[in-house]
This record gives C-alpha cells, sequence and structure tokens, in this order.
C-alpha cells in the first residue's frame, strides 16, 4: 500500500488544513492525516500506510545514484577551478558558484526524499528547526543556481558582443562581487521560508507523538509566491537566455572571421584569431546546453504547478511527483558531466586533477617559482608534458 503524501519537500509542500484533505501549496491534494485542528471532528483514526516495496527500491535507486554522481561531480568543478589558475575565468566563477548551488538542492533535498519512503505517512523526524531550514535551503539552492545561469549567460553576452566593455566588466573581480549579490539577494528573497512552515501533530492507529511539516498559512496565501518563483527563476531567465544566447549566435557564426575561415581555408595568419572564435563558439555551444537540459527538466514540475494551481480535481499521482522530482534532481547534478562531454578545457582539467591525486604527484617539492623567470603558458605544458610533470607545472603557476 502507497501513502499518497510525500515528504516535505519543495516539489510537493504539503499543508494540512482542518479538512479532510492535505492541500499543497503547489495545488495538489491528497488525503489528509488527522491533526490537533479535526481530530475531534472524526471518529476512526486513519490506518498506517507505507510506500510499496517497488516505489521504494526504485526510488531509492535513483536518486541514491543522483546523489552520489552529483555530490562528486560537483565538488570536482570547485576544485578544477579553485586549484588551477588557467582555469580561473570569470565564467568558470559563475559555474563553481552554480556548482554550490546544485550542492545545496542535493544535500538539501535527496536524503530526506530517500528517507521519507520508508516513514510512516507523511512523518517529519528534523522537528520545528529542521522544518523551516531545510525548505529555506530548497528554496535557495534552486533559486541561486537560476541566478548563476543568468549571470554567466550576460556575461558571455557582454565579453562576445561588446568586447571593448568586456575587458572592464568581465573581471574575475566584478563575478565575485556579482556572485556575492546573487546570494545576498536569494537568501533574501528565500527567508520568509523560515517563518512560513510550522510542525503540527499528527495521529495513526496505533501511534503516538508523531508530527509532520506543513505550512503555516492556507494554500492561497501561497500561490501568489509561487507564481513569482515561476516568473523571477524560469521564464525570466530562459526568455532572455533566448534573446542573449541568439545575439551572441549571430556574432559568431555569421562574423567576418567566420565567413574568412570557411572560404579561405583558415589561413595562417589569422590562426589566432580563428583559435580564439572556435574556443568562444564551444563555451557558448556547453552554456547553451546548460540552460536548455535546465529549462527542459524543470518543465514538468513547473507545468505540474501551473496546471493544479487552476484545476477543479489536481493531479496527485506519486509515479509522477517521483519523476517530476527526480528530473530536478538530475538538473542539480549533471551539469559536470555536460562541462565534460563539450569541454576540452574542462576535461583536461578533470583529468589531470584526477591523475595528480591517483598518483601523489601534485605535492609541493624542490621546485618554486624564481622571481623574474619565465613564465609558461599552461595550453604548452599541459599538451607537451606528462601527467606527474603537468602536476608539478600545476603547483608552479599556483606559486
Amino acid at each position: 500500500m502507497t501513502t499518497s503524501t510525500m515528504s516535505p519537500t519543495i516539489f510537493e509542500n504539503p499543508v494540512c488544513e482542518p479538512t479532510n484533505n492535505t492541500t499543497f501549496i503547489d495545488g495538489t491534494t491528497s488525503v489528509c492525516n488527522l491533526t490537533t485542528d479535526n481530530v475531534n471532528t472524526t471518529i476512526a483514526l486513519p490506518e498506517p500506510s507505507y510506500y510499496s516495496i517497488y516505489y521504494r527500491i526504485i526510488g531509492t535507486t535513483f536518486l541514491g545514484l543522483i546523489f552520489l554522481i552529483g555530490i562528486l561531480g560537483n565538488i570536482m568543478v570547485v576544485m578544477v577551478v579553485t586549484k588551477s589558475r588557467s582555469m580561473l575565468t570569470p565564467t568558470n566563477c559563475y559555474l563553481v558558484n552554480l556548482s554550490l548551488a546544485d550542492l545545496m538542492v542535493l544535500v538539501a533535498s535527496v536524503p530526506n526524499e530517500v528517507l521519507s519512503y520508508y516513514l510512516l505517512g507523511d512523518e517529519w523526524i528534523w522537528g520545528r528547526v529542521g522544518c523551516a531550514l531545510f525548505i529555506f535551503l530548497q528554496y535557495l539552492g534552486i533559486n541561486a543556481s537560476s541566478l548563476s545561469i543568468t549571470a554567466f549567460t550576460v556575461e558571455r553576452y557582454i565579453a562576445i558582443c561588446h568586447p571593448m566593455r568586456a575587458q572592464m566588466v568581465c573581471t574575475i573581480n566584478r563575478a565575485k562581487k556579482i556572485i556575492i549579490g546573487v546570494w545576498v539577494f536569494a537568501c533574501l528573497y528565500c527567508s520568509p521560508w523560515l517563518f512560513l512552515t510550522k510542525t503540527v501533530p499528527i495521529f495513526y492507529r496505533g501511534h503516538d507523538d508523531m508530527e509532520t511539516c506543513t505550512f503555516a498559512l492556507s494554500r492561497e496565501h501561497y500561490l501568489g509566491y509561487f507564481f513569482a518563483d515561476l516568473v523571477l527563476f524560469y521564464i525570466l531567465p530562459l526568455l532572455l537566455s533566448c534573446v542573449l544566447y541568439s545575439l551572441i549566435a549571430r556574432i559568431l557564426f555569421t562574423s567576418d572571421i567566420r565567413r574568412k575561415m570557411a572560404k579561405e581555408g583558415n589561413p595562417p595568419r589569422d590562426s589566432v584569431k580563428n583559435t580564439n572564435t572556435s574556443a568562444r563558439v564551444q563555451v557558448v555551444k556547453m552554456l547553451a546546453v546548460v540552460v536548455a537540459v535546465f529549462a527542459t527538466l524543470w518543465l514538468p514540475y513547473r507545468a505540474l504547478v501551473v496546471y493544479n494551481s487552476f484545476a477543479k480535481h489536481r493531479y496527485m499521482e506519486a509515479w509522477f511527483l517521483m519523476f517530476c522530482k527526480t528530473m530536478i534532481f538530475i538538473n542539480s547534478a549533471i551539469n559536470p558531466i555536460l562541462y565534460n562531454a563539450m569541454s576540452v578545457k574542462f576535461r583536461r582539467a578533470f583529468r589531470r586533477t584526477l591523475s595528480c591525486r591517483k598518483q601523489q604527484q601534485c605535492r609541493r617539492g624542490p621546485y618554486g617559482s624564481v622571481p623574474g623567470s619565465t613564465r609558461y603558458l599552461p595550453s604548452t605544458l599541459t599538451t607537451a608534458t606528462t601527467r606527474p610533470a603537468s602536476c608539478r607545472i600545476e603547483k608552479l603557476q599556483q606559486a
């Protein structure tokens, strides 16, 4: 027997009102457990209910793999960018911020989601503080990741379409300031969730001293907040990305440099410009795919929210809810895979980092940088030396 309610993550948001139904702030409903508000009006307590064994196995397997891959992959992105000077660019700063936001979503959501498969009904075991904190962190991570995607899209647009202005605007220091602003805005925007949740007792036959994490107000009070999230952190970022990437594509694929590459067969005197253009195209393609994956994987849940907000009979099928949530968790775990698949620079940096750790060649040895010595280019050293040597070179660059 499967229960019709889920763990109180942002993807369902159950709100038990003093009626016979559980109402969710995304517009879904299911059978409600008895609380102190309606226990006196109901004669019989509900029977305990759990998820089916198939639901548990499938959910635990998929979410466990997603969690493991997402945690390791996003940590690797942070390590690769922060420990390699050649990877420290404004765009990669935003990608690091995106990885941190995705890590927050995975840590705050996936373990509780798996745990809910094995608890009774919609039982909550982390208390009032945990109820407010987990929901706050979920929203914070989701909104910060959306803002990070918007930030690196605007940065790429300025860098490619306005190169003169980019010399002053697209800097690492400015990127760090924007990232701080992203988190400050996201924290302020999500802070109401610290006060809009509560825990209330629930009652099942044969079970005492149980509580559930619910929301402090009725469903109608949350609809405006939900649609504000939909517009600010989904629709507007996607519309802006479509416009800016269209302008970027026009510059990259119809510029004089691209036409010259096609007609003249990439002449030697233009090799530097052509190489820079090819690198820009590769980066833009990778970022555009990140945005497209974000839009696609979030679409089922966003569509469910809109439908249930207006439908007379709200849709609350357990397997479809698992599908929607799994797509969101995949979105938080897949970006490092995309970086490796579409960026040669990221792929080499990942391989070099893994090789250095495996062979323990990244220790500081008898090498050191001498003032006034020649500064080597990472691109020439990493392709012309062995992996252990590249690790020593990486340390020299950091010194």
